[in-house]
């Protein structure tokens, strides 16, 4: 299984609650997590049978900028 990381503006308990849904649909409720103590907000996506595009767009979708970052 691969990790996938990206670059987030999701930032607090709040952000994190409102991505929630959109995420747990894409790759699962235990499959990813936000780390909104480094300064990049790093997501951390553990799945590999999604592309990191759909990603994209679930976090885009629900308010929040993302970019991916060099694996």
């Amino acid at each position: 299984m691969s990790t996938l990381r990206f670059k987030t503006t999701i930032n607090c308990g709040g952000c994190i609650k409102a991505v929630t849904p959109s995420l747990n649909q894409q790759v699962g409720a235990n499959n990813w997590e936000v780390d909104t103590a480094n300064p990049d907000k790093i997501l951390t996506v553990k799945n590999t049978q999604v592309a990191p595009a759909e990603i994209v767009k679930a976090v885009e979708e629900a308010g929040f900028e993302i970019q991916t970052l060099a694996q």
